[in-house]
């Protein structure tokens, strides 16, 4: 089963470190000239302010009308400045935030691709999705708010303190005499703001994965009247959602809202204790002025990096979701070191002694049975049995727990999955197909010889309907293959695995749910399909197994019976009353 990471809490650091590791290195280039960009920019408020002494003490004195051209050049030139790298940085930011995000967003996906079948059993799609779209477009802004404070705002401040210390220290200090407070009430309201977040976005999972359960089961909805229901179930959560949004929001507003009140107090010592000093003659109109404007322009750079504290812990809830998911790794197979001595040609497979089960359920009791090389072996039984379980450990997407599994004696756990899985062609009940053409549904990506792929396509009976839509072979499919009759779907399921043309050809109950015309234009094209090949079939209806050449009866995990259809009748075991039901029925 696919191993889970630990549920300790990831610190800020280590989460800035994986980003920084992972994906925003690759930009250091980018990043470096932004931060220069915005050193400047953030200088630019430093310089501003003090420009306001001259502009008081010289320009607007008697005879200040030499002072004044050069003083207002200055200022029209700092603002030119500004707006110059204002526009650089925003741009290269916005660069680095998109590639970044894109690159994790496909990072996620090629990471999710390699996970067991255990998990998606566990992890419904809508809560994947969430976690590949939503969690990444959450983080997305990390990169440009956290770029921006370090490189405008800390700037921008370091230079209009260093403006108001050279006024006056001890204006500076009276300023700054409320700000220890800040830092106990920060630290919690950043607790609080990242719980809420952790808790919106859980509930964003749940609410795309029922939007998806709806959609997908749109029929079942409808028929069944549950459209009220399912509203009030979607409305329950989005309802979380906007109160822990109202939280997360309230939380976040907090920290600048605590800077103003600081800043007022700030503000009301320093008019007090300057007021009275300009009253008396000991500072200027212009020491105030380029004091109180260089302490006004702190206000901004203050409250973006207090709410940049906010915005952290929002975007480290999602950092942490998706890292956790990035720690989950695959369940370890040994190390692939064998080969198929004939990967070409239909190989016996051999299940001997296979334990498997889902959590504590147990499924595969000890499962032992030969599938005779190049013949069709059917799998019998009651629901839950363990057939489809077969087929899974059989394509490695799960691992038995104990017993081996063996295709002509090499055991499949030594082999590399992707020769292990280029034995196998698979059509199942419901065929899986993509909102995508008919071609891309037979090919997957592949591009093979016009002659195969009009071969496998007549066997399947696929050319048989294809000529009357109106793209032909480039018509849609619709989502999950919506656009195609239930026989029609099987069927370019059917040619998709005669093109594959794998030496092993895996049935499950590929032709249950099909009308009888359907059915028999289907049952043609397997019987193409398995010539030459090691197939097995699960099949519920026993009389589209009565000419296997071998048949295995599975009960509780465990076989019970094999042989031929009538030595299995005569033997009148499980699989006799099996029959006895099905045809008496």
């Amino acid at each position: 089963m696919t191993k889970t990471a630990k549920d300790n809490p990831y610190r800020s650091s280590r989460l800035f470190g994986r980003l920084w590791s992972g994906y925003l290195r690759r930009h250091s280039g980018l990043m470096a000239v932004a931060i220069c960009v915005m050193i400047v920019e953030g200088s630019t408020l430093g310089a501003l302010s003090y420009m306001l002494k001259p502009l008081f003490d010289k320009v607007f004195s008697a005879g200040g009308e030499d002072a004044l051209i050069w003083v207002a050049f200055a200022i029209l030139g700092l603002f030119l400045i500004r707006a110059v790298t204002s526009i650089t940085s925003k741009t290269l930011l916005t660069v680095i935030a998109q590639r970044s995000s894109s690159a994790m967003q496909v990072d996620l996906l090629r990471h999710i691709l390699t996970l067991d079948g255990g998990f998606f059993q566990t992890n419904p799609p809508g809560a994947l999705i969430e976690r590949v779209q939503g969690d990444t477009l959450a983080v997305q802004g990390v990169w440009s708010t956290v770029i921006t404070g370090v490189g405008r705002d800390i700037i921008s401040l370091i230079g209009l303190f260093a403006v108001a210390i050279t006024i006056d220290p001890v204006w500076t200090l009276a300023a700054l005499i409320g700000a220890p407070i800040l830092i106990a009430p920060a630290i919690i309201i950043q607790r609080y703001i990242r719980r809420k977040t952790a808790a919106m976005r859980n509930d964003a999972g749940h609410r795309a994965t029922r939007l998806d359960e709806v959609f997908h089961g749109i029929q079942a909805v409808k028929l069944n009247r549950m459209e009220a229901y399912q509203v009030s179930r979607f409305d329950a959560i989005v309802q979380r959602i906007i109160r822990a949004e109202l939280r997360m929001v309230a939380g976040r507003s907090t920290i600048p809202a605590l800077i103003d009140v600081i800043t007022g107090v700030g503000f009301f010592a320093v008019v007090m204790l300057g007021g009275a000093q300009i009253v008396e003659g000991e500072r200027t109109i212009g020491d105030f002025m380029a004091f109180f404007s260089a302490m006004a322009l702190t206000f901004q750079p203050l409250r973006r990096l207090g709410d940049m504290a906010g915005f952290w812990q929002v975007a480290a809830a999602s950092l942490e979701r998706l890292f956790r998911l990035f720690d989950i790794q695959p369940a370890p197979r040994p190390r692939a070191t064998a080969c198929l001595t004939h990967p070409d040609t239909a190989p016996q497979i051999v299940m001997d002694d296979v334990v498997f089960g889902y959590g504590d359920v147990p499924v595969l009791r000890g499962l032992s049975f030969t599938a005779p090389a190049g013949k069709m072996t059917a799998l019998v039984g009651a629901s839950g049995a363990g057939k489809s379980t077969v087929f899974n450990l059989l394509t490695a997407m799960a691992e038995p727990q104990s017993g081996q599994i063996s295709l002509d004696g090499t055991d499949i756990a030594t082999l590399p999955l992707p020769d292990l899985r280029s034995q196998f062609a698979v059509v199942t009940q419901d065929a899986a197909l993509f909102d995508e053409t008919l071609r891309e549904n037979i090919t997957l990506g592949t591009t093979p010889d016009i002659t195969a792929l009009a071969t496998a396509m007549d066997a399947a009976h696929v050319s048989e309907f294809v000529g009357a839509l109106p793209l032909g072979l480039d018509s849609p499919a619709g989502p999950r293959g919506s656009a195609l009759s239930g026989g029609q779907r099987q069927r370019v399921a059917i040619a998709r695995a005669l093109l594959r043309d794998a030496p092993v050809l895996l049935l499950d109950e590929a032709t249950s749910a099909l009308d009888a015309q359907s059915e028999a234009l289907v049952a043609d094209a397997l019987t193409r399909a398995a010539a030459g090949r090691t197939t097995l079939v699960i099949a519920h209806r026993l009389a589209t197994i009565r000419n296997a050449d071998h048949i295995v009866v599975m009960d509780q995990g465990r076989v019970v019976d094999s042989g031929t259809h009538g030595e299995l009748l005569a033997r009148s075991g499980l699989y006799a009353d099996l029959c006895k039901l099905q045809f008496q029925a």
